[in-house]
């Protein structure tokens, strides 16, 4: 076949270079080095806290600070083809001023999502119960399609958990600059935004703040979060666990509270009309809601901390989709129907927000305290998703290193926490940073891109498993035959689709500097590697 898997008799000199691109590691190989002492992590997870760690990924990242981007599109200066959908390019030829929104139709933006999401969440938790090892999809690609996609994708991971947690940070200091604003506090605008800001920046009332484009500041909270969150991560999983399992808790019950609260002044005139943007109004809708999804992922990036992986994983990856995508659909309904869709354009803090506008109408003390409840399970649920991802992103670099092709570095494991230490500080300082220059939109685009391509090749992974190694003890099987994996891989395809033909050429660019590394670098380093 010519290919080769770890573990085999043969020597490194036997292995062509051409071969190592396509080697894959056996799975057994995959477990027995994950319980070598020196890299083991300690086993502390069951169901319960594997479903609170994707629920913390999923409702912190979206809910409360993507939708409105969702619902209300994008608008930009400049109109380019660049900014174009790639879809209703491929369609209509044109250039385009920004991506439409979903409008009152992100329900159904979101039922898409849902199905998409459901189809390879099956994907997921087979191979999670198949290959319970840290690293998520960057193990299960290594272990059915080779060294070579295995660093694509890790190398895609990177850039899917570090730019969905800038994206989150930034939303986080959105929130707690609401909370300011609730203590009648104001600190200087130009350490509580980030410098750039493609739509400019106004306040409730319209005026215009920030004109569109750079400004000289920093987003301290943005980037203050993602630092004391790195020091828990440190710590230990099982500190995170539990922190996470409070946080989850408190968010969900923000989301009830806007839910219950908002529904007694839901205005039915709101959502006609009801796809203002048609049908790609909704598809784009769905490709910008989609970075909230990625939490089932995060699930089995923790699969080497779990205590009985093949049961709980599935459990896990699977109760995470159908509670966020229940609580999803009540906030959508609610919140398009209290304020206009259009108004929610280029805010980061849309529950929040629209809840001080129908305070401020409306005169009602309530809904005053109301905002200030959900503001802080907001915020809660905010810290809890950048807790998750960051753990995830940690992980899969972990994993790297462990099979060279990242430097030791991020391989090693703290002495007395029992956790990959140095890569949680590097993942720390990589998100914090660029979380106080960028953007909310410009961000959720490149985590979804990375997202769904990583959600491609895991199920294309779970067909190449199913013919190689039909006999394998599988812990869950997806059901109906090679008909999840295929629906997965064509409605993720559909969803990439709806992204900007902008977001592409960046996801290009960042695969092609990956490259690089794995050409001058990496393959040098993996054990896969010809001896001299």
């Amino acid at each position: 076949m010519g290919q080769r898997t770890a573990g085999n008799t043969s020597t490194g000199s036997d292995l062509l270079a051409s071969t190592q691109l396509f080697a894959t590691k056996s799975i057994d190989k995959l477990i027995s080095d994950s319980e070598e002492a020196d890299r083991r992590l300690t086993k502390t997870l069951g169901p319960l806290s594997l479903t609170a760690l994707g629920i913390g990924a999923v409702i912190g990242s979206g809910i409360f600070t993507v939708v409105g981007t969702a619902i209300a599109g994008q608008k930009f200066d400049t109109s380019s083809i660049l900014n174009a959908p790639l879809l209703d390019y491929l369609i209509k030829h044109t250039a385009s001023l920004g991506r439409p929104g979903a409008g009152p139709a992100l329900a159904l933006s979101l039922m898409l999502v849902a199905i998409v999401c459901a189809f390879t969440a099956l994907c997921y938790a087979e191979l999670a119960s198949m290959i319970p090892i840290a690293g998520s999809a960057y193990t299960y690609t290594y272990a059915t399609m080779g060294e070579l996609i295995a660093w694509i994708i890790g190398w895609d991971l990177i850039l899917e958990y570090a730019v969905s947690n800038m994206a989150v940070s930034v939303g986080f200091a959105a929130h707690l600059v609401d909370m300011f604003d609730w203590f009648g506090l104001h600190p200087a605008l130009r350490w509580i935004s980030p410098a750039y800001l493609p739509a400019g920046l106004q306040d409730l009332k319209g005026n215009s703040l920030y004109n569109p484009g750079w400004h000289f500041g920093f987003n301290m909270p943005a980037f203050l979060v993602v630092m004391l969150l790195t020091v828990v991560l440190v710590r230990g999983i099982r500190e995170s666990a539990k922190a996470n399992n409070t946080m989850v808790i408190l968010k969900i019950a923000a989301i009830l509270a806007f839910v219950i609260a908002g529904a007694h002044y839901v205005n039915p005139n709101h959502w006609h009309p009801f796809a203002p943007n048609g049908w790609s109004g909704i598809l784009t809708g769905g490709s910008i809601i989609f970075f909230t999804y990625i939490g089932f992922d995060s699930v089995s990036t923790a699969a080497e901390e779990a205590k009985n992986p093949q049961r709980d994983l599935p459990i896990g990856i699977i109760a995470t989709l159908v509670v966020c995508t229940v609580l999803y659909l009540a906030v959508a309904v609610v919140l398009t129907g209290i304020v206009p869709w259009q108004s929610l354009l280029d805010d980061a803090a849309p529950v929040v927000n629209s809840l001080k506008k129908l305070s401020i109408s409306t005169g009602s003390n309530t809904l005053n305290w109301v905002r200030l409840a959900v503001l802080f399970g907001a915020m809660m649920g905010m810290i809890s998703s950048l807790l998750v991802f960051q753990l995830g992103q940690a992980r899969v670099w972990f994993a790297m290193s462990r099979d060279g092709l990242m430097p030791k570095l991020f391989g090693k494991v703290h002495p007395r926490f029992r956790t990959p230490a140095t890569a949680t500080w590097i993942a720390g300082f990589v998100v914090g940073v660029p979380a106080g220059v960028l953007d909310i939109g410009t961000l959720a685009d490149l985590s979804n891109i990375g997202t769904l391509f990583a959600f491609v090749l895991v199920s294309i992974g779970v067909m190449i498993l199913r013919v190689r190694e039909p006999e394998r003890r599988r812990g869950f099987r997806a059901p109906g035959g090679m008909l999840a994996p295929i629906l997965s891989v064509a409605f993720c395809v559909l969803l990439m689709s709806g992204l900007p033909i902008l977001t592409w050429i960046r996801f290009f660019v960042w695969l092609f500097i990956g490259l690089a590394i794995y050409y001058f670098y990496s393959r040098h380093r993996s054990e896969f590697a010809p001896t001299k």
